[in-house]
């Protein structure tokens, strides 16, 4: 049996280019082996077959190929599908391939990724919240740290003086 898998890969030159890489695995191998590999403004349309059921096949037009695919699970396809919207969406100006057959939930806002960036931005912030209490409590400990020190240093003058008056 093999198992099939994609990569979408960035560069980190500018301008940004992606790929899509599909990959298959043999049984009893831990490597992968790429099968066929095509740029991301290569892609003219993304088609789910079927939006009303889940399954895992899905074909993929390119300028010069089509190519159909079977994930492992429904759910796989889904979350491959919307990191593949969300990457063309931010990496293609241009042409923007066509996705089709799709369930609407995919493309829509309550994708992995804007569930993921919520979740972040919700750390962030409380982080950011703990952050700043956590600043406000050491100002204030600092502070009374500083009252502490001067209140020390008159006790220890007038200590001082005292011990100096009697001594003669």
């Amino acid at each position: 049996m093999q198992v099939i898998s994609t990569r979408i890969t960035m560069t980190n030159k500018k301008p940004t280019q992606a790929s899509i890489t599909k990959v298959k695995q043999f049984e009893g191998s831990t490597s992968f082996v790429r099968r066929s590999q095509w740029m991301l403004e290569q892609l003219c349309q993304v088609n789910g077959i079927d939006p009303n059921r889940d399954s895992p096949e899905f074909d993929l037009l390119f300028e010069n190929a089509f190519d159909q695919w079977v994930a492992s699970t429904a759910s796989e396809k889904c979350t491959f599908f919307q990191i593949l919207h969300h990457t063309c969406q931010r990496y293609l100006t241009d042409k923007k391939p066509e996705f089709i057959n799709c369930q609407s939930k995919i493309l829509g806002g309550n994708s992995i990724l804007h569930s993921a960036a919520d979740s972040v931005t919700s750390a962030v912030q409380k982080a950011s919240q703990a952050l700043n209490e956590r600043g406000e409590r050491l100002g204030r400990a600092e502070e009374k740290t500083e009252e502490l020190r001067n209140t020390a240093q008159q006790f220890a003058e007038t200590a001082h003086k005292l011990a100096m008056k009697h001594k003669c």
